[in-house]
Parts: structure tokens; sequence; C-alpha cells
């Protein structure tokens, strides 16, 4: 790993600067390098339907594909599903999918994407047994201790930017929150010019019309040295693109998927179905209207191009039925997880489940519902875990202190999916015979040899006793990533050669704001 072994256990520095203790031999035993970067999931995919009941729900969405069909405000897009013979009423705009095109779209659908960040070591592999973890997206408010929460600015983008590039654990970068201080014509520059110059990870591009997706793949190009011909020929970014539940595909949304597949660029494309509000009250029923809504817009992307890359999009939970308001890490947001993981390897394709939680502020609800949440991605086999990290009030607010306290959740996670020895020197027999009954294994030749990696470091928790935790302050877990983050930010620099693109990207951007920039398209 690079520069994070140290500053991802900031209180831990100190005790590796001066050096572990040593083996009988006068070796010290190497010090504990973890990898996060290309995790592979190695629970067994848990049900929660029958296999008739999978098929049941299949079936079901592509009948109401068929016979009551979606709204398409885009006419390019109902132009293209009336190419391939899908049923059009242009007066209503509502389009009839028969099932031979669902059927080529998903055979023509990528089963693995390899999608390509700004150095190899960083690229991102979307297939089943896979599982990258993104942070919250698509918050128009952060919070942290020291400013309090505050409209999200390119500062605070540029600072989530610099966070997420540090920790390993977090595989992709995504529109974390909204820079409402850059106007809309020119915050697609920002944004993007901000991923580029301070990471190497996959970044993210906004699906708001043709203008700001060329602006954008343009920047791509300069920042990666590539022709277009290249360009197209592999996945360098990728755009989220949200239906609008029931049956409803916007003109932004369409756009952004006919973009992206012409270019060869990914799209994670997710409904966003809340049982009881957007969609039918009843888990299977929520999810037989996601299934439909995700698999109109996989045939629109492979309409487009054959082999657009795609990834099948799930995010479904419940409200609460008294207020209204969205509820996240429920029992029925992870049985919906579940069941949205079967009906993924029913079809085969790469996908996206959603996390998050509904509370106010980073504290235990905020947990127990983020980690319920992880725990139902992680158990449905997710390849893709979005709002992994920091999302708080339903995505209305991201917190700098839960970005922490979750990403040391998420280390956890990944340290599970490792392989755990069983062999005669994990056995442990002769460690066993050589201490002796009421003895103690602190001294053993078997522990010196293995202890700086035996066990996962905190970065976060405190383990310390009652006594010497309130001498030290007794500060709780939300004032010790408050620390965490500002050291973060504090230490870690920018990849020096990402830093120096900064100069022709900005050339560009420059000439564009000069001739309007680009306006989102509503």
């Amino acid at each position: 790993m690079e520069e994070a072994s140290t500053l991802d256990n900031p209180a831990g520095a100190e005790k590796r600067q001066r050096g572990g203790r040593r083996l009988r031999g006068g070796h010290t035993p190497p010090a504990r390098q973890p990898d996060y970067r290309n995790l592979r999931n190695t629970f067994t995919p848990q049900p929660v339907f029958s296999a008739d009941q999978v098929e049941a729900i299949h079936d079901t969405a592509l009948r109401i594909l068929e016979d009551l069909g979606l709204k398409v405000l885009l006419p390019q897009a109902r132009d293209i599903f009336r190419a391939a013979g899908c049923l059009v009423d242009d007066d209503t705009m509502m389009v009839r999918i028969g099932r031979d095109a669902v059927a080529a779209a998903l055979s023509s659908a990528p089963k693995s994407i390899v999608a390509r960040a700004g150095i190899r070591e960083r690229d991102v592999v979307l297939e089943h047994g896979a599982l990258a973890f993104v942070a919250g997206c698509g918050c128009p408010n952060v919070t942290d201790l020291d400013r309090g929460r505050r409209t999200g600015t390119l500062v605070d983008f540029e600072e989530l930017t610099r966070l997420v590039q540090h920790f390993d654990i977090l595989h992709m970068h995504g529109p974390h929150v909204e820079p409402q201080d850059v106007d809309l014509r020119f915050r697609h520059y920002a944004t993007l010019r901000a991923q580029l110059t301070l990471s190497d990870k996959l970044p993210f591009i906004f699906a708001r019309g043709t203008p700001q997706v060329e602006d954008s793949f343009e920047m791509m190009r300069i920042a990666r040295g590539l022709g277009e011909d290249e360009f197209r020929a592999g996945v360098h970014c990728y755009a989220i693109i949200n239906t609008n539940s029931p049956r409803l595909l916007d003109i932004p949304m369409a756009q952004g998927i006919i973009d992206f597949a012409k270019a060869g660029q990914l799209t994670v494309i997710t409904p966003f179905c809340l049982a009881g509000a957007m969609a039918p009250i009843t888990v299977a029923g929520a999810l037989v209207l996601q299934h439909a809504e995700a698999l109109a817009g996989i045939t629109l992307a492979q309409l487009t191009r054959p082999r657009a890359p795609v990834v099948y999009g799930s995010f479904s939970s419940n409200v609460d039925m008294k207020s209204g308001a969205p509820a996240f890490g429920t029992p029925e947001h992870a049985k919906a997880t579940l069941g949205a993981g079967q009906l993924a390897r029913y079809l085969g394709l790469p996908w996206r489940a959603g996390g998050g939680s509904a509370a106010n502020i980073a504290d235990a609800q905020a947990a127990n519902e983020t980690q319920f949440a992880l725990w139902g991605a992680v158990l449905a086999g997710a390849t893709m875990l979005v709002h992994s990290a920091g999302w708080l009030e339903g995505g209305l607010s991201l917190s700098y202190e839960k970005l922490i306290t979750d990403i040391e959740v998420l280390q956890m996670m990944a340290e599970l999916f490792s392989a755990t020895p069983g062999d005669a020197d994990a056995i442990a027999f002769e460690a066993i015979r050589e201490i002796q009954p009421g003895g103690h294994f602190f001294a053993a030749e078997h522990t010196m040899a293995r202890y700086r990696t035996a066990f996962y470091e905190p970065f976060v928790a405190d383990w310390s006793n009652f006594g010497n935790w309130t001498a030290a302050g007794g500060k709780d877990a939300t004032r010790r990533a408050n620390v965490v983050w500002k050291d973060v930010l504090e230490q870690a620099g920018a990849p020096a050669w990402a830093a120096e693109l900064g100069p022709a990207l900005d050339e560009f951007i420059e000439r564009r704001k000069t001739e309007g920039g680009a306006s989102p398209v509503s």
C-alpha cells in the first residue's frame, strides 16, 4: 500500500516508528500491510426468495414492460426503442418493450467489466464475486464537528475527493456532494478536475445532458492521453442513472444512457424504489418494479450500442408509513437487497446495491443502519456498494466523521474476506506444547513471529481500558474520527502525476467557460 499505511492509524504511527519487538534470532517481524484494493467477496450469497419466486418476479417485470410499458420523455430514446420493434406512442410517450428485445439486450450486456483508473493498480473489476465500495453520493449538504452542517461547496468536494483517494477500501469516486457555490454550467468542470488532479481512482461523471457529458469525456481524454477511438475502446469513467419510479425515464437520464453507451463508458442503471411510496408496499412488489425499470434502461443501452458496459442497479428500501420519510438500513432494505442479488445472479450481470442511513447525526442509529445495509449487500453478493460510508439523513448530508468510522467497518469487512490459515503452523500444536499450564503466550515464539500481522489494527476504535481512555481525554468514536480526517487532509497529498494534469485541463476549461460552458438538460 502507499502512504495510507501510516495515516490509516495515526495513533499507532509513533509505535511503529519506535520499532517492534525482535524475535529470538534478532529479526523484527514484518509490519502488517493489508491489501484492500481488489476485494473478492468470499461469502456464499444468501437467498430471500425461492428459485420459482425469482422466476415469477422476472416474468412479472417482463409483463410490465410488455403490457404496461414505461413513459420515456426523450424523443431520441423513443426512436431507438421504435427502431428495435418496440411499441411507441409519441402522444403519451409510452413505450412497450417486448421480451425478445429484453432477452437480446441481456445476452449482449457484458458479464465482466474492467474499468480503467488513473493507474492499473486502481482498476476496478465489476463482476460477480468482486466487490467495490463507494462512499456516500448525491448529498446537497455536508457536516463535521468543526464547521457544522452546511451547504456543500467545491472545497468540500475537493476535501472528500482527497479523503476517498487516501483510503484503499474506497475503490471509486462518486458525486459525494453537490458543490453549490459553482454555477451548474461550470460544475462538471470543477468536479471532474478535482477527481483527475487529486486522485488516481476511477472518476464519476454527471449525466446532465450531452454538452456536459461531451465536455467531461474530452477532459478524460486529455487526462489519460487518449484519442477518441482509444477512449471508446475501454471504460474510463461512469455515471449513475436513476429512473423516476414508477415507470418513468426522464430526459437527462435517458440521454445519459445513450451518450455513455455510444462512448463505451459505464452506466449504473439504478431505479430508486421506496416501498409504500414510489413502489408497491411489499418487498417482492418493489423488486418487480425495480427490475422492470432496470431492464428498460439496460435495453436502451444495448440498443444504442451492443456490448455497452452496464451495471444492474438496486436501491430499494421502505418509507416510514407514519411520516412518509425514507428509511434505510431496515430489515426490508436488507431483504430487498438480498432479493436484488438473486435477480442479478439470474441475469448474470454485475450489480450495484445501496447502503446508507436515515439518521440525522453520526450516532448509534446511523452506525446500526449503515452496518445493517452493508451486511445485506455483502450477503447478497453485491458487485458495487454505493453510499457505503458517510451518508446521513437519507442522502441529504455527508458526514466527515461518519465517513471515517464507516471506513473502519469496511476495512473490518474486508478482513473477513481474507483467508484464515488452517495449516499445521496455524493450528499451533508446538506453541501450545511450549507454554506450560497457567502460563501465557505473549512471549511464545509463535506469537513473536506473528504479533505485528496477526490482528486487524483499528485506526478509530480505542481498545484502552477506561482509566487510560479517560486520562487521554475520554473521546468518543466521533471525536476520534474528527482527528483522523483532519490528519489525513493535513498530511496526505495527491499523486504527483495527477496534480501535473492541472494546466492542460485548465486550458480546456477556460476556453469552454469563455464559450459559455454547458447548461444542464432538465
